[in-house]
């Protein structure tokens, strides 16, 4: 009997173990693998020295719609005015584009930063910016890149790593020796004179003056550069700086306004106090700022480039760069109507300064 029951009791066992291994759920599927997302480029595979920022991870963008945001140094001046219709315009021109310029209304590196941000948690697929200061940005910038985000700078560069690309306007070295040759034409080559900066981290003017002291101290080391001041891209402030200069350095012969406001603002300080023709003023800036004083001869030229080329290349730029067309080591960037622009390492050179006078500005309205 006993027997019987041991017998019974290894069956009824036997009998759940099936029970359960029936009941037991079938091994999951297998999945299918997710697509690969495209990898920024291997270091190998990166041109030797290659230092800009890459994007990490950046899902295909080729040929598809491209969410670009510009974030420039402020909004409400006619330079960036200028470079925003240059960047609707190849946006138009590309198609498939939703583009927009935002910005504080003041220099102010902090408010920059947050305007980037946004843009950031927005996840926008590019941002354009020029920088107030080019170390400040630099760690939301890369920020942007660590999200697979496109950067890329113009006018005002960021530390190389912290974007892709920058769109110059011009070599640097190109830019100091004209208003430097512009000076001297007007002043001689033995003179003091003085400079009204943006702000002292702007990154674009601190390498003009870089290059406008190497070129004037080996080829005219008499032109005394007395003073740096800075004016905060505001024509106001950069009145004052220059009526400060003329009080503190009564004999300066010329000042150099290196913004698109430094600039009138530094001649309508010298017009004010009747030194038209007695203290030369160059600098760089819009036409239309600059046409009032180039037509009463307080200001003989202008020094710059066109803006609307600068924010024009710019969104090429972006676009080819999603597109896999602009890569690193590549040497030339096609720019729809500007042809074919140059790249030196990973900065996009639009072209030689330009030189406004009393004979050509009126063809120009920006």
């Amino acid at each position: 009997m006993k027997k019987t029951l041991f017998t019974r009791s290894l069956s009824l066992l036997a009998l759940t173990g099936v029970l359960l291994a029936a009941c037991a759920a079938p091994p999951p599927a297998a999945q299918p693998a997710a697509p690969a997302q495209p990898q920024p480029a291997a270091e190998s595979q990166l041109p030797a020295g290659w230092k800009a920022g890459i994007p990490k991870n950046p899902p295909d963008r080729k040929g598809k719609k491209l969410v670009i945001r510009d974030v420039p140094k402020l909004i409400g001046i006619g330079y960036f005015a200028a470079t925003t219709k240059g960047m609707e315009e190849a946006a138009k021109e590309l198609g498939n584009i939703d583009f927009k310029t935002d910005a504080p209304t003041e220099a102010k590196i902090e408010k920059q930063i947050e305007f980037i941000d946004n843009f950031i948690t927005q996840g926008v697929d590019v941002i354009l910016f020029a920088s107030n200061d080019p170390v400040a940005i630099a760690p939301v910038l890369k920020k942007a890149l660590d999200q697979g985000i496109l950067v890329v700078g113009y006018d005002a560069d960021a530390q190389e790593d912290a974007r892709q690309f920058f769109v110059n306007q011009a070599t640097f070295e190109a830019i100091g020796q004209a208003l430097i040759e512009d000076m001297v034409s007007q002043v001689g080559e033995e003179a003091e004179v003085a400079i009204v900066t943006s702000s002292l981290t702007a990154p674009n003017q601190n390498r003009w003056i870089e290059e406008m002291k190497k070129y004037a101290s080996s080829k005219y080391p008499k032109l005394n550069i007395v003073t740096i001041l800075p004016s905060e891209e505001d024509q106001q402030l950069a009145f004052k700086a220059t009526q400060d200069i003329m009080k503190t350095y009564p004999n300066v012969k010329g000042v150099f306004g290196l913004s698109s406001v430094a600039f009138p603002g530094a001649a309508d300080a010298v017009k004010q106090a009747g030194k038209c023709g007695q203290i030369a003023v160059v600098g760089l800036s819009t036409p239309n700022q600059m046409r009032p004083f180039v037509k009463e001869g307080c200001v003989k030229s202008v020094v710059l480039w066109n803006p609307i080329d600068l924010g024009y290349a710019a969104v090429y730029a972006a676009r080819a760069i999603a597109d896999g067309e602009l890569k690193p080591g590549d040497t030339v960037l096609k720019a729809g109507r500007l042809g074919e622009l140059k790249i030196n390492g990973s900065e996009i050179l639009l072209g030689p300064p330009f030189i406004f006078n009393k004979d050509n500005i009126d063809n120009f309205d920006f």
